[in-house]
């Protein structure tokens, strides 16, 4: 490969907007990733010892490091040509490094975390650094210009959480991770080349909408894993068998939730959008917010799975409902960026959720999984109601 001239890897126009198979790889990575963020939860829910709450701060550091790396990569294939050996070269590294860090996540503020770090760090500041060298000459390469500045101001945080211990680790790696999502805000601002300005992204709209709705399955899928190995290894009462009944169909009435009309018309609205760039920036953080709602809520029901009957621990009650809350805020600002109006039913069903939770310590935890459920399946039922015999709105995305 010949250094310069990189702007030839660049996507172009007649290239096609879907997901390559290389991608979808990729993704299978990100299934086992959630997954033992997940199964990392459960196991602190299940002890309920002292330190479960800052188990799961924990965790979502977890979670948020490996998100900001899935959805770097999804930009950087979003602009360049995925079918270029480089791009593939990089994308099969992120797999490779991905991997690692998933391994390492269940004992990553334990022994491993010098090894989650290093994946993260090397992996962040490789992907710009290779494509800044093919990129010299051309204007672009001061995107990755950045974006390894921000990784070389983070990095030391990074590595020195790793070298320490305790709530230390948690300090430093959580500094790190402001760091990284505040660059990724106010679009990396560098000494001398400033930040960077909506012309200089420019994405493959269709691309980018394929990729989250994507990674939104990925989080299903995790959640239908995780209850699924709870259940086959259970007793099969009737009360574990319920359980399943309602994990299963929460997890599908999440996914209708998502895709009613909104999910199923991002590409349109990435297109019709008065800024895509920021469009996408602003999708990104929703889709977060929904991704780890999902993650969260299958937490939840993987111990009603295990555990259906009983005392409902406050903490027990905090991820049943509080991770389809946080999905229904996060759906209801998707919604907003789409068609630039706030669903009344996604506000009612957050205002429901956070009115049920008090009288939810006082039941078992089946019982608290099936009011969810009925919940959400009183949004579902809103929905297809709201728009029987009508036409599917075009996209007004006010962003």
């Amino acid at each position: 490969m010949v250094l310069g001239g990189g702007a030839e890897l660049l996507r172009r126009e007649e290239s096609s907007p879907r997901a390559t198979f290389l991608e979808l790889f990729l993704d299978l990575v990100y299934v086992f990733a959630l997954t033992r963020v997940s199964q990392r939860l459960v196991q602190d829910f299940t002890q309920l010892d002292h330190e479960v709450f800052l188990e799961a701060l924990r965790a979502l550091v977890l979670l948020l490091t490996l998100w900001l790396l899935w959805s770097m990569t999804t930009l950087m294939t979003s602009r360049f040509d995925p079918e270029r050996p480089l791009v593939q070269a990089i994308v099969v590294v992120t797999m490779f490094g991905s991997m690692v860090m998933a391994v390492a996540v269940p004992r990553a503020f334990g022994g491993h975390g010098l090894m989650f770090a290093l994946a993260y760090v090397l992996l962040q500041f490789g992907r710009p650094f290779m494509l800044g060298l093919t990129l010299r000459g051309d204007p672009r390469q001061r995107i990755s210009v950045r974006l390894v500045f921000w990784v070389l101001c983070t990095a030391p945080f990074w590595i020195t959480g790793a070298l320490v211990t305790g709530n230390l680790r948690l300090l430093f790696w959580g500094l790190a991770l402001a760091g990284d999502y505040l660059g990724h805000l106010l679009r990396w601002p560098t000494p001398r080349l400033g930040s960077s300005a909506s012309q200089e992204w420019v994405f493959a709209g269709e691309h980018i909408a394929e990729r989250y709705q994507q990674f939104f399955l990925i989080a299903l899928g995790e959640s239908i894993l995780v209850t699924g190995f709870a259940f086959s290894g259970g007793d099969f009462t009737l009360a574990q068998s319920a359980a399943f009944l309602i994990a299963f169909t929460t997890t599908v009435l999440l996914w209708r939730i998502y895709f009613f009309q909104a999910g199923f018309l991002l590409a349109e609205a990435f297109s019709s959008a008065r800024d895509p760039t920021r469009f996408t920036w602003s999708a990104t953080y929703t889709h977060l917010a929904m991704v780890a709602g999902v993650v969260t809520a299958a937490v939840g029901y993987e111990l009603v799975v295990v555990r259906p009957l009983g005392h409902t621990d406050g903490a027990w009650v905090g991820v049943i409902v509080g991770g389809p809350a946080l999905f229904l805020a996060g759906r209801a600002r998707f919604g907003y960026e789409v068609f630039g109006a706030l669903l009344r039913s996604r506000v009612v069903g957050i205002a429901l959720l956070v009115a049920v939770a008090p009288g939810m310590l006082f039941v078992p935890p089946l019982v608290v999984a099936g009011t969810v459920s009925t919940i959400l399946l009183g949004i579902t039922v809103h929905d297809l109601a709201r728009v029987r015999g009508r036409r599917t709105k075009p996209p007004a995305s006010p962003l």
